[in-house]
């Protein structure tokens, strides 16, 4: 559930850079684990005067969180959560990441002006 109402504060490109990363690395965790497991739950709303934004996907238990990237060619990537935290910082936002036994939590704040 996506609810951007009132949210043109943010520009495309931001919230391209914010989901497309997000959403990416999450479907990357859940391509490992059986089909029957994979689940990638998205939402964004507004709360008061906050856009809460979080996606959380399950992962392989006990896995930990990668440094950078774990694909092969790290020059071309390992650029997703610095740049979703750049894309939220520009709106005095805050990204959270928790690694929990089977599952990854990304929450990002963002206060509407």
């Amino acid at each position: 559930m996506v609810d951007f109402k009132g949210m043109d504060f943010i520009e495309p490109l931001d919230i391209s850079t914010i989901f497309s990363n997000a959403l990416d690395n999450a479907m990357e965790a859940s391509e490992r684990l059986p089909e029957d497991q994979r689940l990638v739950t998205v939402k964004a709303e507004r709360v008061r005067d906050m856009l809460i934004i979080t996606v959380e996907n399950n992962t392989l238990p006990g896995t930990r969180p990668a440094e950078g990237t774990t694909k092969k060619d790290r020059f071309v990537h390992g650029f997703g959560i610095p740049n979703i935290k750049k894309a939220v910082e520009k709106y005095d936002g805050q990204c959270s990441f928790h690694q929990g036994d089977g599952t990854y939590l990304l929450k990002i704040l963002i206060p509407i002006p």
